[in-house]
């Protein structure tokens, strides 16, 4: 695994949206993420790691 990809899964578990956005940058991932971390924790979080590992 590379190393920016296992400091991006770090990121993903500690702060999801944070991660998105750097993965993806500002958009519809990032926005999508930042809704399902409001509703709760545990979907923002597989989706965020859904997107660092793609």
């Amino acid at each position: 695994m590379d190393t920016n990809k296992l400091l991006l899964v770090v990121i993903a578990i500690l702060l999801p949206p944070v991660a998105v956005f750097l993965k993806s940058g500002v958009g519809k991932d990032l926005l999508i993420n930042i809704i399902l971390c409001l509703l709760f924790f545990i979907p923002g979080l597989l989706h965020a790691l859904w997107i660092v590992t793609k």
